[in-house]
């Protein structure tokens, strides 16, 4: 069973991989396509039906590009739909999701102390939030709030407020911040394969077939994209906090989250603004460093500890109840918790790395699988082994670790 933590170690860096790889490709072609749209340049000599063309160079050769705001006269043989990076950027985002959270619910998706549920309650809090705020999305857009772009735009902000909000009241902050980006990358996934590429398929059927395309079809795909637009740096700040505990685990990080939404509006307006050849608006990012700095503040701002946090949860105990532990605890304490710490002692430390301390038996038990992979089987901890582990020592982590799961507490 202990090999089967490196199997899984392994398995989520493959589909972390994958997950990186097509989210790339999904954010790339969208942002080169909203750029192209928004510079398009239109000119007299366009053939009929031509909205606006771009020149472009790259890769030594020079691109003329065309757009037509219906079709061309005639439609062409073949048609690239850019439609496959958002599906696997969805799909393997979800995968990373069941992998890490999922599998490992009782350390990364619950937080006893923020609510006490089991393992399938979890999950079935995370699955419904994620379908159901699809559905409520997409009625909002058909709703008659949906005719007002901004206005919607407003509103589906405060949603996602009380989304921050509401998560940080279920989850751990690491979660609350991961599900953050998880609803809304499916709402953004959503409207591609339920809205945008329905809507452009019915209108190149209707094109072949000689019949006039409903206008509402374009005009419904391109609100939905604009939401994409804005959406998007939300949602890859959100997957790379995980790394970065000042942002999730801190007192105010619902109002971190709401923060950086308005972050990517800041920063999306200037790119759109000078894509369009409108100017520089430089305000910006004046609004988006003051909100940085603000975020940078808030997060000074610590959880209180509350006394009930110093037990051993019962899915840890078998880890602080080892024969192994005693002799494990004393090397924690002398080689990781002068950085692990509520308060490291560590020249140069500020905050104990991801938010991981070690101080406690609770603590060191919660992270007996970390503790394994990461300063056992492997030896990223400490950095360069600055501390000094022994061979031996490490040799007794692992021993403890495969010694808890497989029941056997022989020294």
């Amino acid at each position: 069973m202990y090999e089967f933590a490196i199997a899984w170690e392994w398995l989520a860096f493959a589909v972390r991989w994958l997950h990186v790889v097509t989210a790339i490709a999904w954010i790339g072609s969208s942002f080169y396509f909203i750029a192209l749209d928004l510079g398009l340049v239109k000119r007299d000599h366009l053939p009929a039906g031509v909205y606006g063309e771009e020149w472009q160079v790259h890769g030594g050769g020079f691109y003329h590009i065309q757009k037509y705001l219906v079709a061309p006269a005639s439609m062409p043989e073949h048609l690239t739909w850019f439609k496959w990076e958002a599906y696997t950027t969805w799909l393997s985002g979800f995968a990373l999701l069941c992998v890490v959270y999922y599998g490992g619910a009782d350390l990364f998706l619950i937080d006893r102390h923020v609510l006490d549920v089991d393992q399938w309650q979890a999950i079935g809090l995370s699955l419904a939030s994620l379908g159901v705020g699809w559905v409520l999305y997409d009625l909002l857009c058909k709703s008659p709030l949906g005719k007002n772009t901004w206005g919607l735009m407003a509103f589906l902000y405060v949603v996602l407020v009380a989304m921050a909000w509401g998560y940080t009241q279920i989850f751990t902050g690491r979660a609350a911040f991961l599900h953050l980006g998880a609803f809304t990358a499916t709402i953004m996934s959503a409207n591609v394969f339920f809205i945008i590429i329905p809507n452009q398929k019915i209108v190149v059927a209707d094109l072949i077939a000689g019949r006039t395309p409903d206008p509402k079809l374009g005009a419904q795909a391109k609100q939905r994209s604009l939401h994409n637009n804005y959406l998007t740096l939300p949602v890859i700040f959100f997957m790379l906090s995980n790394h970065y505990p000042l942002a999730f685990g801190t007192a105010y990080n619902w109002i971190i989250a709401a923060l950086v939404f308005l972050m990517g509006v800041t920063i999306r307006h200037w790119f759109n603004t000078t894509h369009a050849r409108k100017g520089r608006p430089l305000w910006t990012w004046m609004v988006t460093t003051v909100l940085f700095i603000v975020i940078m503040w808030l997060s000074t701002v610590q959880k209180p500890v509350s006394e009930d946090e110093v037990s051993v949860a019962p899915v840890y105990q078998r880890f602080a109840a080892d024969a192994h532990f005693p002799a494990v605890k004393d090397i924690v304490a002398s080689r990781c918790s002068m950085c692990h710490a509520a308060e490291p002692v560590w020249d140069g430390v500020a905050r104990a790395p991801k938010s991981v301390k070690l101080e406690s038996d609770a603590e060191i038990a919660a992270h007996a699988r970390e503790i394994y992979l990461q300063a056992g089987r492997a030896h990223a901890m400490p950095p360069g082994n600055i501390t000094e582990v022994s061979a031996e020592e490490r040799a007794l982590l692992v021993a403890w670790y495969e010694s808890a799961v497989s029941g056997e507490s022989s020294q």
